[in-house]
């Protein structure tokens, strides 16, 4: 395990403080001296945690239009985010699901094993049975007034296992790209068009944010969040980037119409959305969707989901094609600043050059590498709405904090192979003195491995 002296944590922490101080005065010089660019800021009246705020404007101020080193065009530096619970409070995949149960807008599939390539025997049995053969293959499953119907479908979507508590999906798949629960979710609106799938979002999103914070909602028997708010401070951070000439992109493991929808409410057009992309024939969605890599368009084998995500990434924002996508790339074609929550979005997250963003969701994998800070370019926050309360345990980074291919637990590494040791969580609600836990924007202008 790698030795950390007093003197040298103190040598660190020193040079990091004056480096913080440093960057809002560097800034402030070049607005005096009359540069070319006006120097965009993070606005001071919303509440970070801790260094957090100061650690973002440094990256703003050395990357972005302020840089001595900027140069534009097709060099601008990138910023990408995750999308549920790191912009906006609350899964939108799931509200859209919810919205589409309560409205009757899931079609009956000719073979409910055929949605997906893992679902087992007993999912399909339960989801035949609770939903029944009645309904014409393709129309409407009337799940706003079949309880069973809907409890089955939100079962497996959400804890993936059936009422009766079997396992949902089972074979092979590697857990690092894929989880077959999530790309379960856009082969649940196979039949649909990609225009309806995003109007089916639209009246989702406007729900949620329209409901008071705290509400919930009855689907089938399950009690489900009943709404949403784009964070405050997230909000203002996409649009100083913006300023600054960042390209901001989200990337999500749901459903690319509907994080295309609810990411349109913070700024974020449909060229920088970047989710689970379906496979569309004759105009119609379909339970295929697209590879990433050198991985094919498949039944969900990969998407971006871990490193499925820096795949992406990689792929879709820096052009860079086959097998070479799933690596870590050169700091040239890496994201300036990564934001998530959850252990989906730890590599991508990690692959940031600037500043690594982590709302505490007590995900392990990404608080470990989070607390652990190895370059110093980590910000943990708690979560702007609702922050979580201190986890009692140190997360168990030394042992099983890392999910492998397979999907067995081992402990988490550094870049240069040595053990994290086990973390405690600090920057928890309980220790958020001055953080919101208020309303943030209303516009609308799982399990252990997190949200989408």
């Amino acid at each position: 395990m790698r030795s950390r002296s007093v003197l040298t944590g103190l040598t660190v922490a020193a040079a990091l403080a004056a480096t913080l101080t440093a960057a809002p005065a560097q800034a402030d010089a070049h607005q005096r001296g009359g540069g070319p660019h006006h120097c965009p800021q993070l606005s001071e009246k919303l509440p970070w945690y801790g260094a957090n705020r100061a650690k973002l404007q440094r990256t703003i101020d050395e990357r972005g239009t302020c840089s001595p080193h900027w140069r534009g065009g097709k060099h601008r530096p990138v910023a990408a985010f995750d999308w549920d619970n790191t912009i906006v409070k609350n899964d939108s995949t799931d509200a859209t699901i919810a919205w589409a149960l309560q409205h009757d807008k899931i079609l009956r599939p000719k073979s409910w094993a055929a949605t997906s390539t893992w679902l087992t025997p007993a999912a399909d049995r339960a989801l035949t049975k609770a939903c029944g053969t009645s309904v014409p293959v393709g129309r409407p499953l009337p799940t706003s007034t079949d309880t069973d119907c809907a409890d089955e479908i939100l079962q497996v979507r959400g804890e993936a296992e059936t009422m009766g508590g079997e396992a949902a999906f089972a074979g092979k798949w590697n857990h690092r790209r894929t989880v077959p629960e999530y790309a379960w979710v856009p082969q649940l609106f196979a039949g649909h068009t990609v225009a309806e799938l995003r109007s089916y979002a639209r009246a989702a999103r406007d729900e949620a944010l329209a409901a008071p914070i705290g509400s919930e909602q009855k689907v089938g028997t399950h009690t489900v969040p009943g709404y949403s708010r784009y964070y405050d401070q997230q909000k203002d951070l996409i649009r100083t980037l913006q300023k600054a000439g960042f390209d901001v992109y989200i990337v999500s493991a749901g459903s690319e119409p509907v994080a295309e929808e609810w990411a349109s409410g913070v700024g974020i057009d449909r060229a920088h959305t970047l989710a689970i992309r379906s496979v569309v024939r004759h105009g119609r969605i379909t339970t295929s969707t697209e590879g990433c890599g050198d991985v094919p368009a498949g039944q969900g084998e990969a998407i971006p989901y871990i490193d499925g995500k820096r795949c992406v990434i990689n792929q879709e924002i820096f052009g860079i094609k086959g097998a070479r996508a799933w690596q870590k790339q050169d700091r040239r074609h890496r994201i300036a600043i990564g934001g998530g929550d959850a252990d989906t979005d730890v590599t991508f997250v990690g692959d940031a050059t600037g500043t690594h963003l982590v709302l505490n969701r007590n995900k392990p994998e990404i608080m470990c590498r989070g607390y652990d800070d190895a370059d110093g370019r980590w910000a943990v926050n708690p979560m702007f709405i609702e922050p979580l309360p201190r986890k009692s345990a140190p997360y168990p980074c030394a042992t099983k904090g890392y999910i492998r291919p397979d999907g067995s637990l081992g402990p988490v590494r550094r870049s240069d192979g040595t053990v994290i040791p086990d973390q405690e969580d600090t920057a928890s609600g309980k220790s958020a003195a001055g953080v919101t836990s208020g309303t943030g924007g209303g516009s609308a202008g799982g399990r252990a491995r997190g949200t989408v």
